[in-house]
């Protein structure tokens, strides 16, 4: 039986690495999904043809959204209720990292990531907690980070955003909770991607050392926990940040 039936979920930053992996997931589980990118349309377009293919009968689509930009991504949600009739979930995925140790971090490269990882979060979440609570039902699972938990060197700007997030987390799930509207976050910690890939292999041997399971996570280690609190069968779930680690942090 599958988790996610006659569901419509929108996932910031979604064509590639952990996002795309909660569209493939989510699509898997029964939903409908569309999908925000910033930039390669190309890729983006190839995982909705490709999820269009495997699931006839569902649907799946992609728009390019720059979710730093507040207007396009308030018209960008307003055209996807009045299409589609409502939106059921929303997960707040887009990110990115700028690191560099905090003495020789710039402005810009401070702004990028807060701009991006935390008011991207702000612009995807305003003007869709407003439909959820009229709905009076709706999940919003926001990508979080265990360095927003413990920190990390050299990534005290991703560190900030992450730990925002969470912070955000708790706040709304206890301001819209009495409207049917859950809010939760996951924060995974070292996953193989596109990112990790850029790793060097001592690096590598060194996290893995760290982590109590001995291996970095899969993307097939998130994703269904994402589509899990899209569910029904989280219904009693809300507030928290759940982490997907290995035991990184025991």
């Amino acid at each position: 039986m599958r988790m996610l039936p006659d569901k419509i979920m929108l996932v910031t930053g979604g064509s590639r690495g952990i996002g795309a992996g909660i569209v493939r997931a989510a699509m898997q589980e029964g939903a409908d999904v569309v999908f925000t990118y910033i930039s390669n349309a190309e890729l983006a377009q190839a995982l909705a043809d490709e999820m269009n293919n495997c699931y006839p009968e569902q649907r799946c689509a992609a728009h390019q959204c720059d979710v730093t930009n507040t207007e396009e991504m308030a018209d960008l949600i307003k055209a996807l209720i009045t299409d589609l009739g409502r939106i059921d979930v929303l997960v707040n995925n887009a990110g990115i990292t700028r690191d560099v140790v905090f003495a020789r971090m710039s402005r810009q490269q401070w702004d990028d990531v807060i701009d991006t990882n935390l008011g991207g979060l702000y612009n995807a979440t305003r003007p869709l907690a407003l439909q959820m609570v009229k709905q009076r039902a709706g999940s919003i699972i926001n990508m979080t980070s265990v360095v927003g938990v413990y920190g990390n060197n050299g990534q005290t700007n991703y560190s900030a955003a992450k730990a925002g997030i969470i912070g955000f987390t708790k706040s709304l799930s206890a301001e819209i909770a009495p409207f049917g509207v859950r809010v939760n976050a996951v924060a995974p910690g070292y996953i193989n991607t596109e990112m990790s890939a850029m790793v060097d292999q001592d690096r590598l041997d060194y996290i893995k050392s760290r982590i109590s399971l001995r291996r970095m996570g899969l993307i097939e280690d998130v994703a269904p926990l994402v589509c899990f609190l899209a569910s029904d069968l989280s219904a009693y779930i809300t507030g928290q940040v759940i982490q997907v680690d290995g035991g990184v942090t025991l």
